[in-house]
């Protein structure tokens, strides 16, 4: 068959461990066979990190704002005991950080269902989207050892010359530091990004923060979204038919596995990360979910939200099978190949992602799947296959539909 064609290439991040093996599968057997691919190419690697410094991170950033469209595999974001394991000269910064401060973007985090894996929560009927910020706070954090006794400060001078100074804490021993940030600016490209997805998808709002303990940090993001709400989207919400809703990140958590779903849920950076993976995780597997940065300028990077499976990439070293989920992989290309489409006007090019993933969801409702959703799946007889015969397998299904 003629391969599809593509006008403009995406960014190609890739990463490492099984993650990237599993990358050049996908590419190798799922869609270099009926694509005629065009990427951009950054290796995110830890080895290329450290031979440039990380500069290939922030290259490969540029790149998304300057192509629209990127995809990322999994990557290392180290910590001691990997600098001493691949021989670092610096305990780098997450990619996912660097990334998301370039396009100052929002991540949807959404579970991918299929029809045989019921929700742990058994309440939830709807799939719960989780709204990530994607700026700031502990990712971009800047952190300090204490050594000794002595008082930590905080600072800060105006251009004007305005000067604040308050005490943080008066260490009596060693202990640690840590300033975060974050820019109203960002906050209010994060409310608009959530509000309009919402509206888009005919889904209510919830936000959480902690107001309460930080009065000033947390409570900014909170005042910041009711102005954005009663400004610019109250009417068109009640319109709709929908609602935003506010509470305490603790009260929403208690809500959120009592509810049945169908809601966006917009947390900010650490909380999207942890609560997006509890929910990945009660919904099926951690491999089981779709994760978009979406910028204010409409730039699109899609990844697979998941670590790197570092226990399967030993494993494999030792030449050993494994039975490792690509789905949450899979559903990042076709993501990005889809938007790709989308923006260049090549409907072909859509259908094949639309068809990938199908073929995907058709592959596992068969009861064919990896060793992380057997357990879990209900009204079949599930067979438990090695990534490499999952992967053919959705293959096979693929070339059919083509």
């Amino acid at each position: 068959m003629t391969k599809i064609k593509m006008t403009v290439p995406l960014v190609e991040m890739d990463g490492d461990e099984m993650t990237r093996i599993i990358w050049q599968m996908i590419k190798d057997d799922l869609i270099c066979p009926f694509v005629d691919l065009k990427t951009e190419y950054y290796d995110l690697g830890l080895e290329e990190r450290e031979r440039t410094r990380d500069a290939v991170t922030t290259q490969a950033g540029e790149a998304i704002v300057r192509l629209g469209v990127g995809v990322k595999c999994a990557t290392i974001t180290p910590n001691r005991q990997r600098v001493e394991e691949y021989n670092l000269t610096e305990m780098w910064k997450s990619p996912n950080g660097t990334i998301r401060a370039i396009l100052d973007g929002t991540v949807f985090r959404a579970p991918i269902l299929i029809d045989c894996v019921k929700p742990a929560v058994r309440a939830w009927q709807k799939p719960i989207t989780i709204a990530r910020h994607a700026y700031g706070d502990v990712y971009r954090a800047t952190e300090l050892r204490v050594p000794e006794k002595g008082k930590a400060e905080l600072v800060f001078t105006g251009e004007d010359g305005t000067n604040f100074r308050e005490t943080i804490y008066d260490f009596e021993c060693a202990g640690v530091l840590q300033g975060a940030y974050n820019k109203d600016s960002s906050i209010r490209s994060f409310a608009h990004a959530c509000f309009n997805y919402a509206l888009q998808t005919g889904q209510p709002l919830w936000f959480a923060t902690k107001d309460t303990i930080s009065k000033q940090y947390d409570q900014t993001f909170k005042l910041l979204f009711e102005e954005i709400y009663e400004a610019d989207y109250k009417e068109a919400f009640e319109s709709a038919g929908l609602y935003y809703f506010y509470t305490l990140i603790d009260d929403a958590v208690a809500r959120v596995i009592r509810s049945d779903g169908g809601f966006i849920w917009a947390c900010k950076n650490y909380d999207g990360d942890v609560m997006s993976d509890m929910v990945s995780t009660a919904f099926g597997s951690l491999a089981m979910m779709t994760s978009v940065l979406v910028s204010p300028e409409g730039k699109y990077e899609f990844e697979a939200a998941h670590g790197t499976v570092t226990q399967h990439y030993y494993r494999y070293l030792k030449g050993e099978n494994t039975s490792t989920n690509p789905i949450a992989t899979i559903f990042a290309w076709s993501g990005g190949l889809k938007k790709r489409g989308e923006l260049d006007n090549l409907p072909e090019l859509v259908a094949f992602a639309e068809n990938l993933e199908a073929a995907s969801l058709e592959t596992m409702n068969a009861g064919i799947m990896t060793r992380d959703l057997v357990g879990l799946a209900e009204g079949i007889t599930p067979v438990a296959v090695n990534t490499k015969e999952f992967i053919a397998e959705i293959a096979k299904r693929l070339a059919a539909k083509m």
